[in-house]
């Protein structure tokens, strides 16, 4: 099999398999349908775009269809954008005003309607032959680049600003679950500079055997990346709760003060008390429990309470919380009495929802896994 059928075979199962997952997105039963609709367009723009594996030259019946074909990747970067929108923020909709990721889309498309949708085949050729020195055509090659490179970066900003939030005001452990969707991120953004060494070698060599090779290694690297999401999204099936997008970082609503003698007092009996309450009150126990349900129960503002664990205890709620958990099921595992407990029980005992994070969670406190902790403890 030489490179061409090789480059076919596997973009005709990367296609396959992408569309196969796009449908599924589009079809499944969730309350993440939003999600799901906006990453599924993403994924067949991404599969349209991949058919050009496929065309080794231009079908002059079609040409209109294929030219369109190239307009669709000014949508991919905002639908990955607005993707992980969806996925990071629980109450995220789509508006109106989101149509305007759509201007450099339909702006391309006038430009193409100029030159090559309304002439002759003829028309059409010539024209194709030479937009590649058309100033205008290397306008909007520069804008794409620009438009994916300022997506993909306010998406890892969107992806991390919702990390902080959701450390600093849950504790269930879901935070595996964005720090996959950081890892799509990456790997979308890495595979993108496939396609600016394809662009760097076509304009310096030109259509030779190298440039075939870079797009055998871009076809194939395409099938690996969908597979690895299929994998990924398989063993996480609901795959995010989402955070409010209300809700901001503390050290953007909040300044810690000057640590004057009084200042520290105050918080000092403030943590103090709140230590005496996790341990009396054991609001830990519940695993859904977030720091607006703790703030009710300890009788302090939002604002207040997460000023004081995040800011002046130099913690984050989740790692906060899930230490009394942590401290709970070493008790438990030391008492001889409950030694009939499966760690799974135990787990779910101490307010923990995922055995992966427990024992993440864990070995990172007590350097040891439950199971081996409780075999030197008893």
């Amino acid at each position: 099999m030489d490179k061409h059928n090789f480059l076919d075979s596997v973009s005709l199962i990367g296609i396959f398999l992408v569309s196969f997952l796009a449908l599924f997105l589009l079809t499944v039963k969730t309350k993440h349908k939003l999600g799901n609709q906006l990453f599924a367009f993403f994924l067949i723009t991404n599969a349209i775009d991949a058919s050009k594996y496929l065309i080794h030259h231009i079908p002059e019946n079609f040409i209109n269809l294929e030219v369109f074909r190239w307009s669709i990747v000014y949508l991919v970067p905002a639908l990955f954008y607005l993707y992980a929108m969806s996925v990071c923020y629980s109450n995220f909709r789509l508006k109106t005003k989101h149509l305007l990721h759509a201007i450099p889309f339909v702006a391309y498309n006038l430009y193409l309607m100029s030159g090559i949708y309304f002439e002759n085949t003829a028309m059409k050729l010539y024209f194709i032959k030479n937009m590649n020195q058309m100033p205008i055509t290397q306008f909007f090659q520069f804008l794409f680049e620009l438009l994916f490179q300022v997506y993909f970066i306010a998406s890892f900003l969107v992806i991390r600003k919702s990390r902080t939030v959701y450390l600093e005001n849950y504790t269930n452990p879901n935070i595996s679950l964005i720090n996959a969707l950081y890892k799509i991120t990456i790997v979308y953004y890495l595979l993108h500079f496939l396609v600016l060494l394809r662009w760097l070698v076509t304009f310096t060599i030109g259509l030779g055997e190298v440039r075939q090779w870079i797009v055998t290694l871009d076809g194939f690297t395409f099938l690996f990346c969908t597979c690895w999401y299929l994998f990924i999204a398989l063993n996480n099936p609901e795959f995010f709760r989402g955070v409010n997008s209300h809700l901001k970082p503390i050290t953007e609503v909040a300044t810690k003060q000057k640590p004057s003698l009084l200042v520290a007092e105050e918080k000092n009996k403030q943590i103090e008390f709140l230590k005496d309450f996790m341990i009396s009150n054991e609001p830990y126990l519940d695993s859904s429990l977030t720091i607006q349900d703790l703030s009710e129960q300890v009788k302090m503002p939002v604002k207040d309470l997460s000023t004081l664990i995040n800011l002046y205890m130099d913690k984050h709620f989740f790692d906060f919380v899930n230490e009394y958990r942590i401290e709970k099921a070493m008790q438990v595992l030391r008492d001889s009495s409950q030694k009939e407990l499966t760690v799974l029980e135990i787990l779910y005992q101490v307010g923990f929802n995922s055995k992966s994070s427990f024992n993440t969670s864990f070995k990172k406190y007590t350097g040891k896994t439950p199971t081996d902790y409780r075999k030197q403890a008893l």
